[in-house]
């Protein structure tokens, strides 16, 4: 893959002129096509007497990709003469044969830096860039053993980037030092997740400029947080100028197209060296510009052709070697990523359901999502037979690599994410039952009542194998039921209920949250090592109990957990002898501890209902 120039394409303000650039392979004079951007100041787009200026672009070719079209437009020009924000447009006119005139208007830039409402780009004059802190450069990616995300959008987390940042203490102090952003990008609706984008490039205008962005980050990594963001590379939205501008002129495309799977929007052909140089170019372009971790690549099955295929694993491969060849180089800009060992933490987690062990280990991934978890917990939640043995296996992530050395040299730790909410799915609250929505389906939120029985779930997960992510609000018991299809999943907004912390079931929960991501951040055991399910349906899964164990070296821990609504006794065998401590109530509650176990002698655990109780070596 090869790197486009990215300071041809798009919009560029320098201190004369404002450079324009746009790669169209196939439309050409010769294909009886013309180009022009129209633009208008943003404050007289809704003004009927103030119509845009229409500026023509010169054909020419950008080797190896093909047509290429451009304009140089002096500042000079009266038209620019106000500071601000400009919006823009791309026309397209082509002309054939027979006299037909094809015109299509009102096309995205897919290069563009800033947007507009809709459909529009948009550039500033008079733009002040931000200025990175001095701490950025001592900023270093967590290792992903170390790992603990949060998953949240903007929109409903806290409006926009300038709140978001607001609020980045309250994550830190959390616990939590990995932020997983869902889409950020360009598309043409207010209320949106955004996983049908048409600009790729820059932040979305509903929260804010690229500037704010950076803010954002800067901010977070001040408080030791990385920052991932949502990559939707198999599929756009229909508005994106590859897909409509192809269609509408008659013209093979050189981007859209099946490639594997198409499961959503518009398939992206990776067959294309375009799309693989547009998209390998997206990444380098979010490392560099945004300072980011790292990648979540949604819907991964749409580019998916096998682990040393040209699609996702070439993606992946090329964006490792273009991190690790830049350190190579000495190139500062990327200093974060570097291990003390020489690898990489460049954080690159697939969202490859269909194949979570394949995408693990034969691709430069180094986690994934993974609906095992989640669906066994769900199942285990409404008492379904062998539910709890199959939540047990999900949670050390059976059969799963923790390590894997490609090409004879890049070492890549490996991990599926440990989840039981994500944005995908309902509120894991709801599976103990649903109110009315006051006639309305989808207004009908989890009963919060039942909180208790989550506890042992969340226990679960936040200290299982993998990378731990929590859902937004999931720390306080939010309860938003929603659809598993249909436009209304991602089109209502569910801002997140700030006024569940200070409630007494969000206070509750969110002292478990908190102390469970501690004791995972203290113990190293629960960040590494080896971990054991123990399988044993009739001592434990058949009474509603679950018990697994993760161990490093002589530091033990033993996970409990009492799904069930008694209290129970259940005998277990400590492999090391020696006092254990209560990790969640063992210092207020000192009875909990065990003292004196003697290794391999049957030790009876009173664990209470609906909770979990977590013993550690001392």
């Amino acid at each position: 893959m090869t790197l486009l120039p990215a300071d041809q394409l798009g919009v560029h303000v320098d201190p004369a002129a404002i450079r324009i650039g746009i790669l169209l392979p196939g439309v050409s004079p010769g294909s009886g096509c013309s180009v022009e951007v129209r633009i208008i100041h943003a404050a007289d787009q809704f003004l009927q007497d103030i119509q845009p200026g229409d500026f023509p672009l010169s054909p020419g070719t950008l080797a190896p990709w093909g047509d290429f079209w451009s304009s140089s437009l002096p500042l000079a020009d009266p038209f620019f003469a106000r500071p601000g924000q400009y919006v823009y447009r791309y026309r397209v006119t082509r002309r054939l044969a027979d006299g037909t005139v094809l015109r299509r208007d009102f096309l995205a830039d897919p290069f563009g830096r800033e947007f507009g409402v809709g459909k529009l780009s948009s550039f500033t004059l008079g733009y002040a860039p931000y200025g990175w802190s001095a701490a950025e450069a001592g900023w270093r990616t967590p290792a992903q053993a170390d790992l603990m995300l949060y998953e949240l959008n903007l929109a409903e987390f806290a409006t926009d980037l300038e709140k978001a940042i607001e609020r980045l203490p309250y994550l830190a102090d959390l616990g939590v030092n990995g932020l997983s952003l869902m889409p950020v990008t360009n598309v043409q609706q207010t209320v949106d997740w955004g996983y049908l984008p048409m600009g790729y490039w820059g932040v979305d205008e509903r929260f804010g400029q690229r500037k704010n962005f950076q803010a954002f980050v800067d901010a977070a990594h001040q408080l030791g947080i990385a920052v991932v963001v949502d990559a939707i590379y198999g599929h756009t939205s229909d508005d994106f100028l590859y897909e409509e501008l192809y269609r509408d002129l008659r013209l093979p495309n050189p981007f859209m197209g099946s490639f594997a799977k198409d499961l959503f929007g518009v398939s992206t052909d990776w067959n294309q060296a375009l799309v693989r140089d547009f998209f390998l170019s997206v990444n380098h372009h979010w490392l560099e510009v945004f300072h980011v971790d790292g990648f979540r690549y949604d819907c991964v099955p749409n580019y998916w052709d096998g682990g040393t295929g040209k699609g996702y694993a070439g993606l992946a491969y090329a964006t490792h070697q273009l991190v690790k060849d830049r350190l190579a180089a000495g190139d500062p800009a990327v200093e974060r990523f570097r291990r003390a060992d020489g690898q990489l933490n460049l954080i690159q987690c697939a969202e490859q359901l269909e194949d979570v062990e394949g995408v693990l280990r034969t691709t430069y991934s180094n986690s994934t999502w993974q609906n095992r978890t989640l669906g066994a917990a769900r199942q285990a939640a409404v008492g379904a037979p062998g539910a709890l043995t199959a939540l047990g296996f999900a949670l050390t992530a059976d059969g799963l690599p923790t390590e894997i050395t490609h090409n004879g040299s890049d070492r890549i730790a490996k991990a599926p994410l440990q989840y039981i909410e994500t944005h995908d799915h309902a509120r894991f609250i709801c599976q103990y039952g649903l109110g009315d929505g006051d006639g309305s389906d989808l207004l009908r939120e989890g009963d919060r009542r039942q909180w208790f029985k989550v506890q042992p779930y969340l226990i679960g997960t936040l200290l299982a194998r993998g990378v731990p992510l929590l859902w937004q609000g999931q720390e306080l018991m939010e309860n938003y039921w929603l659809p598993e299809q249909g436009r209304a999943r991602v089109a209502l907004l569910r801002p997140m209920r700030w006024q569940y912390f200070y409630d007494d079931i969000g206070r509750a929960t969110l002292r478990l949250v908190r102390r469970l991501l501690m004791v995972r951040r203290q113990r190293q055991e629960l960040r590494g090592g080896e971990v054991y399910f123990f399988n044993d349906a009739n001592r434990y899964q058949n009474q509603g109990l679950l018990l697994f164990a993760r161990w490093q070296g002589s530091a033990y821990t033993l996970i409990a957990l009492n799904m069930s609504d008694r209290e129970q006794w259940a005998p277990f065998w400590f492999p090391i002898g020696g006092n254990y401590r209560e990790q969640l109530h063992g210092e207020a509650e000192p009875q909990l501890n065990l003292s004196g176990i003697t290794a391999w002698q049957q030790t009876w655990l009173r664990l209470p209902p609906s909770y979990g109780r977590v013993w550690s070596s001392t």
